[in-house]
């Protein structure tokens, strides 16, 4: 039961009963204080611990910030640029969720703190006042009481009437204060309920809000998770494929470090101990030189270095040489010694000694010495050896093994990554190659040869070939538009090189090309995308004539090779290219007299107040009718197994232009942005910009595109449009579009990003400056 009523009549009486119930009031309100100070003592202990927290973030993401990756090489992918930015992008998301906690804090001191301290203070500290007054009032009203009492009946009558008077009117004076109190204690009593519960409840809907802006950044975050882990998939399949090469070249030099010595334009270079000779007494010393020579020039350099000290370099020395003798033991106590005489050096030889025997005969021959040893080194990496060939069997080879793989396993998962025993691949390479049993070899009904084999069969031939497919001699120039200019440009250029390939080259990459080409089309099911396929053919039909370190690092650029080859076969293999070699197209490059695009570049979130957000926490499952699509990204998705579609924000929904009503449904938005490129989805900050979306259009979900009738400014709503190009424009992201002036473009209709339009053109479809074309 709760506390009983004091009624004011009872004020009157001032019974025990009356006198328990003001008390029992009276221990309420005080447990209220009690209460109330220690609220807010563990609130402002909260917003000290929300600040530190919100510093420490703060800190961590600037750490974030201001780290960049350094790269082998150069040059790097996409991916590896996208990879690059996505601490940029992390510090970004923790800052803006750390504005956010800021506006928490401040929210906490205006909507919490300060009103339980003004309750605290104006209302409880009121009613103790209050309490103060009465109770003095009780003691002085019962003591007066008393002492009339005690007055003696004897007393003039005069006397009594005054004291009856002074007694009477002290009594009202309690009465009057008593009902006061009365009233204040039932006042305060009733006012605690909402004056305490209504801070308390400000204080959720701040935190409410600001765990719903975490929310929005989460989703928004979302859509750039799936597509970095395509990046960190694609970029981990080609450190496995460059990890095996280095470790297989690492294996190799170890065997054998002569034979795989690198290619440059020194003869000999190498460490060797120099005599250094001092005044008697102290004889000489010898000192460690790092010596250079080219035998045209007749150069001899040597640069002081010491590995124990830190590394530390002295001064150069260069020298032209004229003779170099061997040193016998019987002239010298050191072993491997020879003697170098220069032109522009006076005075006694320099004596210098090698690191072993076989050291100082590859010196020798090198200076071309005096009983130097003659031995035969073979500097030059060794062409592969192999009976494969581009002839008839060749052809035959492939196509048998290619048209086995499409009829038997095009939808086996992880096809040309798995591999087959090597004893069974070999033997079938062997049956396959023999023009004797090649023809009896039934590889489409023949239970005996696994796909797997198969593949590796494939792969193992066209690694046996004397030269790789796309030859050494234009593997350098296959690279180069790999590794900048726009994703026009890198088609162009690959064109332009496939048809400098040998005839049967060309034939040979363009049959492979198409059966992948058709293989990423099930990617669905065998997993085998364009970035995986990459990966795998990158080092079978490309590979450098001398294999260092420098050129394995090149491999994903090979990769990316292969994926424009698959993804463009039609164009490279049907067409011819142009007469001359396509330049690298600036990706900032505007045409003359054309108006300027719109920024892609993602720009600061604004912060939005607390009042906006209201009910908006009750709309979160507005859009969970749509379905996401089915397309899957251009990537490896052995690491997507964890992602889900999230349905869009109905605060936050896609499509928004400027204002605009709703025009892309979330479905729509969630198979769009998971088929861009990595390089032009949207960050995952920019799309906090958007506006609190009306509910009812956001139900409505309608995929209706709104257009300005060309010359006026009224809006048609159509679902398909048609543009004509007014500018010619070179796209600058895999997901835009190139096009020449006069250029139709099919099925036109807003993107989210603002300034552009999405259309199709000649069947690729992309994103359109809207600003370069007119509707039709």
């Amino acid at each position: 039961m709760g506390l009983q009523p004091l009624e004011f009549s009872d004020c009157y009486l001032d019974s025990p009963w009356f006198r328990e119930r003001v008390r029992a009031h009276e221990a309420e309100l005080e447990k209220t204080n009690k209460f109330i100070k220690e609220l807010l003592k563990d609130g402002k202990n909260l917003i000290a611990a929300t600040k530190n927290l919100s510093a420490a973030q703060r800190k961590f993401a600037h750490s974030l910030r201001d780290f960049k990756f350094e790269f082998i090489g150069d040059a790097e992918t996409d991916d590896e640029r996208d990879i690059d930015a996505s601490l940029h992008e992390f510090s970004n998301f923790l800052k803006h969720l750390e504005d956010q906690r800021e506006i928490l804090a401040l929210s906490v001191t205006e909507t919490l703190i300060k009103p339980l301290e003004r309750f605290r203070k104006e209302q409880l500290g009121a009613v103790k006042e209050e309490k103060k007054k009465f109770d003095k009032e009780t003691e002085k009203n019962y003591s007066l009481l008393e002492k009339h009492l005690n007055l003696s009946a004897k007393k003039k009558e005069l006397q009594l009437q005054e004291a009856d008077n002074q007694v009477e009117q002290n009594r009202k004076h309690f009465y009057e204060l008593s009902l006061e109190y009365v009233c204040k204690l039932q006042e305060i009593q009733e006012r605690k309920k909402f004056e305490c519960v209504e801070p308390v409840l400000s204080f959720f809907q701040g935190l409410f809000t600001f765990y719903h802006q975490g929310y929005e950044l989460a989703k928004d975050f979302n859509h750039y998770k799936m597509a970095l882990q395509i990046n960190i998939q694609n970029t981990r399949n080609r450190f496995e494929g460059t990890r095996s090469e280095v470790e297989e070249l690492m294996n190799k030099i170890r065997r054998n470090p002569q034979e795989h010595k690198r290619a440059n334009h020194f003869t000999m270079e190498g460490y060797l101990y120099v005599q250094e000779k001092r005044p008697a007494p102290f004889g000489s010393s010898w000192v460690k030189h790092y010596c250079m020579y080219r035998k045209e020039t007749k150069k001899f350099s040597m640069i002081p270095y010491e590995h124990r000290s830190g590394g530390k370099v002295g001064d150069a020395e260069l020298f032209v040489l004229t003779y170099c003798t061997k040193r016998n033991t019987d002239t010298i106590d050191r072993r491997f010694c020879f003697d170098l005489e220069a032109s522009d050096r006076p005075g006694a030889p320099v004596t210098m000694q090698a690191f072993s025997e076989e050291d100082r005969k590859l010196w020798m021959e090198a200076l071309d010495g005096k009983e130097a040893l003659l031995i035969n080194l073979n500097r030059t990496n060794a062409k592969r050896e192999g009976s494969a060939q581009l002839d008839k069997i060749g052809f035959t080879i492939i196509k048998k093994c290619i048209s086995a793989v499409e009829t038997r396993g095009i939808n086996d998962q992880g096809l040309y990554r798995v591999v087959g025993v090597s004893s069974k691949v070999q033997r079938l390479l062997s049956l396959l190659m023999d023009s004797k049993t090649c023809n009896e070899v039934d590889l489409e009904n023949s239970v005996d040869w696994e796909v797997k084999t198969i593949t590796s069969a494939l792969k193992q031939y066209l690694r046996s070939l004397p030269e790789p497919l796309m030859t050494y001699e234009l593997h350098g120039e296959f690279i180069v538009p790999a590794k900048s200019g726009s994703p026009e440009s890198r088609v162009n250029a690959v064109h332009f090189l496939v048809h400098k390939l040998p005839e049967k080259n060309k034939e040979m990459l363009e049959i492979l090309v198409k059966h992948l080409s058709n293989v990423s089309k099930h990617a669905k099911r065998n997993l085998m995308t364009v970035a995986n396929l990459g990966v795998v053919f990158g080092p079978t039909l490309m590979r450098p004539q001398e294999e260092t370190v420098a050129a394995i690092m090149d491999l994903k650029f090979q990769n990316i090779v292969v994926e424009i080859l698959i993804e463009n076969h039609e164009k490279i293999f049907k067409t011819l290219p142009d007469a001359a070699f396509p330049e690298p197209i600036s990706m900032s490059a505007s045409p003359p007299n054309a108006p300027p695009r719109q920024s892609r570049r993602q720009g600061q979130r604004v912060k939005r107040p607390l009042a906006v957000y209201n009910l908006c926490l009750e709309l979160e499952d507005a859009d969970s009718h749509s379905s996401p699509r089915e397309d899957t990204p251009t990537g490896s998705t052995d690491s997507l197994s964890s992602q889900s579609p999230t349905p869009a924000c109905p605060s936050s929904p896609p499509g928004l232009l400027d204002g605009d009503p709703l025009i892309m449904d979330s479905a729509d938005l969630a198979g769009w942005t998971a088929n861009l490129p990595a390089q032009s989805r949207p960050s995952m900050v920019s799309w906090m910009n958007l506006p609190c979306a009306n509910p009812a259009a956001t139900n409505a979900a309608l995929p209706t595109f709104l257009f300005p009738t060309p010359g006026t400014d009224k809006v048609e709503s159509v679902a398909h449009r048609k543009a004509r190009a007014v500018y010619p424009c070179e796209a600058e992201h895999s997901s835009e579009l190139s096009f020449q002036i006069g250029a139709i473009f099919e099925d036109v209709q807003f993107s989210r990003e603002p300034g552009w339009l999405e259309g199709t053109l000649n069947g690729k479809r992309g994103l359109i400056p809207q600003n370069y074309v007119q509707f039709l």
